[in-house]
């Protein structure tokens, strides 16, 4: 037998922590034949006998499979904490955008590390990350950031069981049942866009508002738009870049910009937003003319939506102001980005064409059916819309636009000398 029990003085719990107390633990020890040669393989330590015997029987039949490759003493001793570091950056850096990077970092640094870091990779089990996932809920954190830092895992593990590091991925195995979390507000129907846009009219808002909640920007599509790629003679503007990911505090001048998260798209400036750009443009040239005049800098970078002084706005900082801005108005809290859910629910809800929609929001077919819950079997979707060109997209935007912009009704007078 392969398996033999072992009795030690200090028996370590599961998560790795000595217990102080005597107890049994067992050792694997397989002697199999490889290239005509024989060969022995140990992994000591196991809690319980059936993790042992279950370690047994894989081992067994790994070495049975000429492609197996064995781990070595090195990284048999790795901790949780080091690989995920290394992992973080050797796969980060190349295949994450930014933003999710140090996203991913932030869950390691904050709640993998000190929950199970300590624990050795390859004895890390299910059980260790369905209490560190209900350690998490005790403290407060939401389903949606408990479920994110399970998906940071399971991504991690996955690449260390391909690399042949451990066995198995216990983020897959784990019993920890994962609910919709919070609810996502509903995104703003015609009445309540025009709620606030009443609101925010001759505002530094109106503008934002206008490329948020009616065309679906990004607020990081939004806040890198630049004059250069406004066509007041094509109607058109282009969003083909956008704010590059956390410039740091105090950025006055952006030497160069992010490409945009989805694909880069063309989009027309219709008769009802027309007004709002013409009235941007003005009011941008009128700053930079009051900002020279009074001897201030000014830091020309072509934006659209800059500050006061022409530098970049924060994107955190316009997020946190806009949810602080409806608290004031009263008006049902929504998230900044559920403004492009409103713009994709209304233009959806006027035309139908979900396809068109998601060209406009530079979506991919799939992801804006899954936001719309509607199929998108690719057989529903004509020859027409195959190529969308502006002009498909500007019959979508209209149709939205001119909704919320009501065209004024004209009573006509009665002439009263005519009836005598």
């Amino acid at each position: 037998m392969s398996v033999i029990a072992r009795q030690v003085k200090n028996k370590k719990a599961p998560d790795g922590t000595n217990t102080n107390r005597q107890g049994t633990v067992y050792d694997v020890n397989i002697r199999y034949k490889s290239e005509g040669a024989f060969k022995s393989y140990g992994k000591r330590g196991f809690l319980t006998k059936s993790e042992a015997l279950a370690h047994e029987a894989e081992m067994i039949t790994k070495f049975k499979n000429p492609n197996y490759v064995a781990t070595t003493s090195a990284d048999s001793k790795q901790t949780v904490l080091e690989y995920m570091e290394g992992w973080i950056e050797q796969h980060g850096k190349a295949n994450l955008r930014p933003s999710t990077f140090d996203s991913y970092k932030g869950y390691i640094r904050n709640h993998i590390g000190p929950h199970v870091g300590h624990v050795q990779l390859r004895m890390l089990t299910p059980a260790m990350l369905d209490d560190m996932f209900q350690k998490m809920f005790d403290k407060g954190l939401s389903q949606s950031s408990v479920r994110y830092c399970q998906r940071i895992m399971s991504v991690a593990l996955e690449a260390a069981r391909k690399y042949k590091m451990i066995d198995g991925n216990p983020a897959r195995d784990i019993l920890t049942k994962f609910g919709k979390g919070g609810k996502t507000p509903d995104p703003y129907t015609v009445k309540q866009m025009q709620i606030l846009m009443g609101h925010v009219a001759g505002t530094e808002w109106e503008i934002i508002i206008v490329l948020g909640g009616m065309y679906g920007l990004r607020l990081s599509e939004i806040l890198g738009l630049r004059w250069k790629n406004v066509d007041f003679d094509q109607g058109t503007f282009g969003v083909v870049e956008q704010l590059p990911h956390r410039p740091p505090a105090g950025t006055t001048i952006l030497n160069e910009m992010a490409p945009v998260k989805s694909e880069e798209r063309i989009l027309p400036i219709t008769d009802a937003t027309r007004p709002y750009f013409e009235k941007q443009l003005q009011l941008v040239a009128h700053q930079k003319e009051l900002m020279e005049l009074g001897g201030s800098a000014y830091y020309d970078n072509d934006l659209v939506v800059p500050k006061a002084n022409g530098a970049p706005r924060r994107r955190e900082s316009v997020s946190s102001d806009f949810g602080q801005m409806l608290r004031r108005l009263e008006l049902p809290h929504i998230r900044f980005h559920d403004l492009r859910h409103t713009a994709a629910t209304n233009m959806h809800q006027l035309t139908g064409d979900f396809f068109t929609v998601g060209k406009i929001l530079g979506h991919s077919l799939k992801g804006v059916g899954m936001h719309l819950g509607i199929s998108t079997n690719l057989e529903a979707v004509t020859e027409r819309y195959v190529d969308v060109r502006v002009d498909r997209k500007k019959i979508v935007l209209d149709a939205y636009h001119n909704d919320l912009h009501p065209k004024p009704m004209i009573k006509k007078k009665k002439n009263r000398e005519l009836e005598r």
